[in-house]
């Protein structure tokens, strides 16, 4: 048979053919005088139990190493791991499932928020926001909702609980942001709004942040910032160093004092 036929014959087509000739999967028969393949029965029965293996989700790799013990015991094997892996994707899917349910029912009731999907936690969050027409408060729930997708699961709840207290208040403060929209980064209202906005972050969200410097967030920190006006930025570039002056002085303790480390006023220094 060609290698057509052969494929015709197996249900499948001469690229897989090729293609598993290729990866050594599937050794190539001998050429006739004229440089044909020259396929008998034989490539036809492995072919159709590749073809077989490959339906019931097994990778080449795993296809590979069943083929390569004919007495079919690690096949035995593999398909149990293969069983074990079908039963987590059905749980998965099971979870995805009861999640898109209960977002439907949300969307129906009209409680899903513009920047849904996301999580319960920050859903209850968004909920608690006073609304507003503020160009930076929508900004700020876009940013939120990134966050939302690299934060840990298991993160999410003490994080925006620490936000939380912070929901009904600050409109002022968007207004604000809103006003250096087009302004100069050295504008004089820059540094007594950073100072603002790094003064309503209570004590348990800086802790929640790490240990990483807040100004130098490499790519994505130039990224975050690249989101600002030039102003705005500055305002931010000034709120986050702030943070950083004050999570290393909640760091050190309250016996370190304003002026740094305890031992710096001990008797005879």
């Amino acid at each position: 048979m060609r290698i057509g036929e052969v494929a015709a014959l197996v249900g499948i087509t001469p690229r897989t053919v090729r293609h598993y000739h290729h990866l050594g999967l599937f050794p190539e028969p001998d050429r006739l005088p004229n440089g044909y393949r020259d396929y008998g029965l034989r490539h036809a029965v492995v072919l159709a139990r590749i073809r077989r293996l490959t339906e019931l989700g097994l990778g080449l790799a795993e296809v590979r190493d069943v083929l390569a013990d004919d007495a079919g015991r690690e096949l035995v094997e593999v398909l149990e791991e293969l069983d074990l892996d079908l039963a987590r994707q059905r749980a998965e899917l099971d979870r995805r499932r009861e999640r898109l349910g209960e977002l439907i029912t949300r969307a129906r009731e009209g409680t899903l928020p513009a920047e849904g999907p996301v999580s319960p936690e920050l859903a209850g969050l968004l909920a608690a926001l006073p609304p507003t027409g503020s160009p930076m408060a929508a900004k700020d729930r876009d940013h939120l909702a990134l966050l939302d997708t690299v934060l840990a699961p298991e993160d999410r709840g003490p994080m925006y609980e620490a936000l939380r207290p912070m929901a009904g208040e600050g409109l002022e403060l968007y207004e604000a942001l809103d006003e250096l929209a087009d302004a100069d980064p050295d504008d004089p209202r820059v540094a007594p709004l950073g100072d603002a906005l790094a003064a309503r972050l209570p004590d348990t969200l800086i802790a929640l942040i790490g240990d990483a410097p807040m100004v130098d967030g490499g790519a994505f920190g130039q990224a975050f910032l690249a989101d600002f006006t030039p102003a705005q930025a500055a305002v931010v570039r000034r709120m986050l160093t702030a943070l950083d002056t004050r999570r290393a002085e909640l760091a050190a303790g309250p016996e370190a004092g304003p002026g740094g480390a305890a031992g710096d006023h001990e008797e005879g220094t």
